[in-house]
């Protein structure tokens, strides 16, 4: 491949990925993957994902309580925190807001995303932020507080074209996984040729977000569940997507979204 791949959002560390990961990693060489932005999301999985950023080069960390987890916080999980960005060049994330799961508790969520997203701003720390039927408020919160200078990703934009002006003067990239790939996705992506190309970015979220077969260079199954995941080399196939989306030669895309990676991303790389 005469370019090279760059994931801005995924979780490595998942268990599901753990018994492949020899084989994903030798895969990940193959496809031409550079960096790839490796997502913490609760305390329990930050060790792991400080474990692959010692091992592997191409990782590059983020250390983040996500808000399906806020309820699950320890008492020192901002020290805790802090004691795992002070161990390698790491960013923030994933963090967020998210009123699509059962009994969710917004107060809690906003607590939680506020003082991740100051850390951010105070450190200039680029964030990884997820968000669920929650854009209003995502938008109100990022024009009051703090924001990190570098800027911000939402990860798999799911919210409406509307908001992409508003959100980019504020500092956001907008990342696009394979699963907007989906027929019944159609608005989703006409929103996504919207996005201004120089904050555009491509991800996996793998194991999650699966695309569409036509997508899935690299089947992989969960040996607990049986069912389909996502593999992280799956990036090429992505990028292959968006190009289709965009109707750019694949080459013009991997040369930008390279170059957007590198304004984000770039101060944490080794």
């Amino acid at each position: 491949m005469s370019f090279h791949l760059y994931d801005s959002h995924n979780h490595l560390q998942d268990a599901p990925l753990t018994p492949h990961l020899d084989g994903i990693l030798r895969e990940l060489d193959q496809q031409g993957v550079v960096k790839m932005v490796v997502n913490g999301t609760q305390e329990a999985d930050w060790p792991a994902v400080l474990e692959l950023t010692k091992k592997n080069s191409k990782v590059i960390p983020c250390f983040g309580l996500h808000p399906w987890y806020v309820a699950q916080r320890s008492a020192n999980w901002q020290s805790h925190l802090l004691q795992h960005l002070e161990q390698v060049p790491a960013g923030i994330g994933e963090i967020g807001l998210d009123r699509w799961i059962e009994g969710y508790d917004s107060p809690q969520q906003e607590e939680v995303f506020i003082w991740q997203l100051r850390l951010a701003a105070e450190r200039n720390l680029p964030v990884s932020i997820h968000c669920l039927r929650a854009w209003g408020r995502l938008l109100e919160l990022l024009q009051q507080e703090p924001r990190p200078e570098c800027g911000f990703l939402l990860h798999s934009y799911g919210g409406p074209q509307e908001m992409i002006e508003s959100l980019a003067k504020l500092g956001a990239y907008f990342s696009i996984s394979g699963y907007f790939a989906q027929e019944r996705k159609g608005k989703q992506q006409e929103i996504f040729r919207h996005v201004p190309r120089e904050r555009l970015l491509i991800e996996t979220d793998a194991p999650d977000m699966l695309p569409p077969e036509k997508y899935v260079d690299f089947p992989l199954i969960d040996e607990s569940s049986g069912k389909s995941i996502n593999h992280p080399a799956n990036i090429g196939a992505v990028y292959r997507f968006v190009a289709e989306l965009l109707n750019e030669p694949i080459e013009v895309v991997a040369q930008r979204t390279e170059e957007n990676f590198q304004r984000l991303f770039g101060s944490l790389q080794k």
